[in-house]
């Protein structure tokens, strides 16, 4: 049986520049069914090799696989917009295989089996689940079993749209593979324009936390979504094993951390900096984290910057204690402000996001947003507009206040850039303007600019900053104009 895993050409973020890594959802599906004795698996990675959708279609007819995978687990390049890609690739690649099984999972698609497969009649099957439940799909295609009760998995028979019973999470992500590396073209995965070669990877999976705007509310089982609150990580060895692979065997030199809270364990964190510098391995890397995390490793922060961390990632998203308490980011004013200063202490670059379209946003409160975070002075801001994933708190509020429709969800807008639903105060309209007045107040700082480029920050941190400055154009053009980048 041959297996394809799809990755279409997709664009970044706009403040991103160049920013293109593989698909972290196949690096370990793949590596799993290989394992399992699936052996003629292939990765077509479009993005990587700007391959048009046509490019792609006639591609995947030529290799002609039985199956063809398709979906992500990542918002690191475009959030839900690289949904709108997924389908129309899984419409193109049906018109040219009519008898192939194409099969969806991940992000959004988790949390939406039934309505996706209504939606995209040219799709199969929706794994809700991990790798085990896609290998059971495989399975039980291969060996032409009952197809309704593969757990985690919703299957279209005969017509009918049925859903497996769900199955629970795997707990020791030690006895995963190391991931297939192997399959894709690390030689063209570039971060940030100027990080190269690099890689994206994931060392835990879940979050402690219970945002309420959150993307991880759907990469789980609709019938179980606070499934991403069991915090399940690989162990400092294991997450070593795949650093050393990177570096000796494809030569990577910058590794972003796409963990949701990779700080959440500071023994664990601190064993994983010791046993990197131990090895040697020279990558430098980015590690994202909650406020309350940060304030909690500052104790081994020149450890973590000796291993090479250049630049932490935290959310302030508000900046009320009020606000922080309606949204259950878990966190405090005092642990933002700590967390800023910390992390400039010892030299590693910040970057901070705040968030704007609330449900009880006005102009007022944006423009308070803005003023705290201009007075802490992260190094690097990036502004996102809530934009709801199912089954998350502010996904039902969208819903009962009819400011959702998922039927008619153009998913090349929900990329975090452009508003996607008013609040009860502002249009989004409103939003699109406010969100550039923020970007545009806070790159426009000479005092700010010199600040960073004079800094101790590694030369990495500093071109990331370029980076995104440069893009804060097409940021506003997405956000007001509606313009498309991804």
């Amino acid at each position: 049986m041959k297996i394809l895993f799809v990755m279409p050409k997709v664009g970044s973020w706009a403040t991103h520049g160049k920013h293109v890594a593989p698909n972290q959802l196949y690096t370990h599906w793949a590596a799993y069914v290989r394992e399992k004795g699936y052996k003629d698996v292939a990765v077509l990675d479009c993005k990587a090799f700007e391959l048009s959708m046509d490019e792609m279609t006639a591609q995947v007819k030529e290799k002609n696989p039985d199956i063809v995978v398709l979906g992500e687990q990542l918002h690191s390049y475009g959030g839900y917009a690289v949904v709108w890609y997924f389908n129309e690739a899984a419409k193109k690649i049906r018109q040219v295989l009519p008898k192939v099984k194409i099969i969806f999972g991940g992000l959004w698609y988790s949390a939406m089996p039934t309505e996706t497969l209504k939606d995209n009649p040219a799709v199969d099957f929706v794994v809700m689940g991990e790798e085990e439940c896609f290998c059971d799909l495989l399975e039980a295609i291969d060996k032409n079993k009952d197809l309704k009760n593969i757990g985690g998995v919703t299957s279209r028979i005969n017509g009918e749209i049925v859903m497996g019973p769900y199955k629970a999470l795997q707990q020791d992500l030690d006895s995963l593979p190391l991931p297939a590396y192997d399959l894709f073209p690390m030689d063209k995965y570039v971060g940030h324009t100027h990080w190269k070669p690099f890689v994206d990877m994931v060392s835990s999976r879940g979050c402690p936390s219970a945002c309420t705007f959150c993307y991880e509310w759907d990469q789980y089982d609709p019938r179980s979504p606070s499934d991403f609150l069991k915090w399940r990580a690989k162990s400092p060895k294991r997450v070593i094993e795949e650093l050393e692979i990177l570096h000796k065997q494809y030569g990577v030199k910058v590794v972003v951390l796409q963990d949701d809270n990779f700080n959440v364990n500071p023994e664990r964190v601190k064993e994983f900096c010791e046993l990197k510098l131990e090895k040697n391995i020279p990558i430098k890397w980015v590690s994202l984290g909650r406020a309350v995390d940060w304030v909690n490793c500052e104790s081994i922060l020149p450890l973590m910057k000796k291993a090479g961390l250049f630049t932490g990632v935290f959310g302030i998203e508000v900046t009320t204690p009020e606000e922080l308490k309606k949204i259950a980011k878990g966190i405090t004013i005092d642990q933002i402000k700590k967390t800023i200063d910390i992390l400039r202490r010892n030299d590693i670059a910040v970057v901070a996001d705040i968030m704007m379209g609330f449900d009880y946003d006005d102009e007022k409160i944006i423009k308070q947003r803005y003023e705290f975070t201009d007075e802490v002075d992260p190094d690097i801001l990036w502004v996102g507009y809530v934009t709801p994933a199912p089954n998350s708190p502010m996904w039902r509020i969208g819903m009962k206040k009819n400011w959702i429709n998922p039927a008619k969800i153009d998913f090349r807008t929900w990329d975090f850039l452009h508003p996607v639903m008013p609040t009860d105060h502002l249009s989004i309209e409103d939003l699109g303007r406010l969100g550039s007045w923020c970007m545009r107040e806070f790159f426009s700082k000479p005092g700010r600019i010199n600040r960073i480029m004079e800094s101790n920050f590694d030369i990495l941190a500093k071109l990331c900053f370029q980076d995104v400055m440069a893009g804060v154009g097409k940021w506003e053009a997405g956000a007001t104009k509606g313009e498309h980048h991804i």
